[in-house]
């Protein structure tokens, strides 16, 4: 059997996994906290934008550099 491809896109796809379940946590704690406390919505929707934003970026930050150090 012969591996075809680099070793990088392993290492972004384990990137990429991280990030998902790090959105997903950050959506379930904006959940439960708006369940809790309707009036809280307005305060906390922006803080988890913010944390989907940061979490995506480093995201695309590691597809960048799997290509960036595979050529």
């Amino acid at each position: 059997m012969e591996l075809h491809g680099s070793l990088n896109m392993i290492g972004y796809g384990l990137a990429a996994i991280g990030s998902a379940i790090g959105v997903g946590m950050i959506f379930a704690a904006y959940i439960n906290g708006v369940a809790r406390q309707p009036e809280a919505q307005r305060i906390l929707q922006p803080i988890a934008m913010l944390g989907f934003a940061l979490a995506e970026a480093l995201a695309i930050l590691g597809l960048v550099f799997a290509f960036v150090v595979g050529a």
